[in-house]
């Protein structure tokens, strides 16, 4: 103790004129314990790697990284910017008006110690503070994220005390540093909350669907492919527990879900609800099957975005199983494609054409190699630098486009790609045309889904023109698509890249119509 006084001595005054007695004494006997509680040789490697991963915040920056891409920008960045500034407070403010000295590094067990120990003053924990305040800031924006995140900074932050490198009362002073940071920028810029008018859950005719407490009458198809580039719990438990009766078949590649289905429906305990658990793609196609057999469908988020079942209220499993077991539904609108002679295809949010389905097609190229993500930004560098227009006709009029976009129902009016529904029952389209007046880069701004996203290209000036956008509110329309370059131009609905199955010498005839009232869904 007396090296590390005379290494500190302004350190060492500052701290017995801050803190009691009470709490010097607290912290030695706190110390004490941990390091005379074994938790094992993985333990302490566990807590050895949790406090240097977050040495300069590389872990939470690294987090904030997969939020944003995992559609969570805005709790990424209040996680952040409460990080930087909760660091700054304890490293720059806080460890020179407190100070004090460090545990000796001799005190603690072998197998715990680092490689090298820092010299700046105890008081407070920075690791702690930059650790309490992400995980508020993030758990401010998103509750469940937090919670999810919440584990790896409670980690983070005690592995300063099993490491040596703090006493217990400079973690606890960072962590109380971090959370108040957090909180005093949620006064400042209040998160976002549920908006104050009607959600799109009430634009929907309320119907009362079979109840199914125990999961009796329903058939799940669990959508094995669906999701898997953002982390998702494991469903089964949940349907063992809350719907031991129910019926689960899982989809694997080489699967059709139309012959599950039908299989079933032919058994002789044919389903009275029918349940998808996967993206847009598979509730649209079991939205399909539900409307083919008149049966209710229960949509559950199991995918990446889950833009329909959102726009229901389903956010989470829990919600979709509460609303299923007491029988609380919608009837809602659906859209209807028809290409060429084929059986018409549900749709249940929008279709398009263009730069989006460029996209997608570019991004499932390189997929299986590089995973989603990495593919996503490839493909989007691809795009930026290769797309071209395409060349539709309605109404007898040709026009060069870089998208055309066909919610079902009123949408957003300041977006052009309206991947979520706004309006669940409807009898109308709404379609945005962006014309091929402007750059390839404005062009792929438009694919900016949200709105603080879009604000953010808007100031950078890499949205489109409003000039550029046309838009048109019909109950039908029918969209010629011309060859580009010799080639049929793929299009998308709910997400999902569809080749055209039929098409002319010159291209394809899309024919899309709105239905209201035409499906019934669970809904909380």
């Amino acid at each position: 103790m007396r090296l590390e006084r005379l290494r500190h001595p302004i350190f060492s005054i500052r701290r017995r004129r801050v803190l009691p007695r009470w709490v010097r004494r607290a912290d030695r006997s706190i110390n004490h314990r941990v390091n005379a509680a074994g938790v094992g040789p993985v333990g302490d490697t566990v807590f050895r790697i949790a406090s240097r991963a977050a040495n300069r915040s590389i872990l939470w920056f690294a987090i904030a990284g997969v939020l944003a891409l995992a559609g969570r920008p805005r709790a990424a960045l209040r996680g952040s910017a409460s990080l930087v500034l909760a660091s700054a407070l304890a490293n720059l403010v806080g460890k020179r008006l407190f100070g004090g000295p460090r545990p000796l590094w001799k005190d603690v067990p072998v197998g715990r110690r680092l490689g090298s120990y820092p010299t700046s003053a105890s008081f407070p924990s920075g690791h702690s503070a930059s650790a309490a305040a992400f995980v508020t800031g993030v758990a401010l924006e998103s509750p469940a994220v937090g919670a999810a995140v919440a584990p790896v900074a409670a980690a983070v932050a005690y592995s300063r005390v099993h490491v040596g490198a703090h006493w217990a009362s400079d973690v606890l002073g960072g962590i109380g540093i971090g959370a108040a940071v957090a909180a005093v920028g949620a006064v400042i810029l209040p998160p976002r909350r549920p908006r104050s008018e009607p959600s799109v859950a009430e634009t929907g005719m309320r119907v009362d669907l079979p109840e199914a407490r125990d999961g009796e009458g329903l058939l799940i198809v669990l959508n094995e492919e669906a999701g898997t580039s953002v982390l998702h719990a494991d469903p089964r438990p949940v349907f063992a527990s809350r719907l031991p009766r129910a019926r689960i078949r899982e989809m694997g590649p080489d699967d059709r879900m139309d012959d599950i289905v039908r299989e079933e429906v032919a058994s002789a305990t044919p389903p009275r609800v029918l349940v998808a658990y996967g993206g847009d793609g598979s509730v649209a196609r079991m939205a399909q099957l539900a409307r083919e057999y008149s049966l209710p469908l229960l949509g559950l988020p199991g995918g990446t975005f889950n833009h329909f079942v959102r726009a229901l209220g389903v956010d989470e499993l829990d919600v979709g199983l509460d609303a299923a077991s007491t029988g609380r539904g919608l009837r809602v609108g659906v859209g209807s494609l028809a290409v060429g002679d084929d059986t018409p295809l549900t749709v249940l949010n929008t279709v398009s054409v263009g730069i989006y389905p460029d996209f997608v097609a570019e991004r499932i190229r390189r997929q299986a190699r590089w995973g989603k993500w990495i593919a996503a930004v490839v493909a989007a560098a691809i795009v930026v630098r290769r797309a071209r227009p395409i060349t539709v006709e309605m109404d007898g009029e040709q026009m060069s486009v870089w998208s055309v976009f066909a919610s079902i129902g009123r949408n957003d009016p300041g977006r052009v790609s309206t991947m979520q529904r706004r309006r669940l029952s409807t009898g109308e389209l709404d379609l945005r045309i962006l014309h091929a007046r402007d750059s390839r880069l404005r062009a792929f701004g438009s694919l900016a889904f949200g709105r603080r996203t879009a604000a953010v290209l808007r100031k950078l000036r890499l949205l489109p023109r409003a000039s550029d956008v046309e838009r048109r509110v019909v109950g039908d329309v029918a969209v010629r698509v011309l060859l580009r370059g010799g080639q049929v131009v793929p299009f998308a609905h709910d997400g999902e890249l569809e080749d055209a199955p039929f098409s002319t010498a010159d291209g394809y005839i899309l024919r899309l119509a709105a239905l209201s009232s035409a499906l019934d869904v669970y809904a909380p």
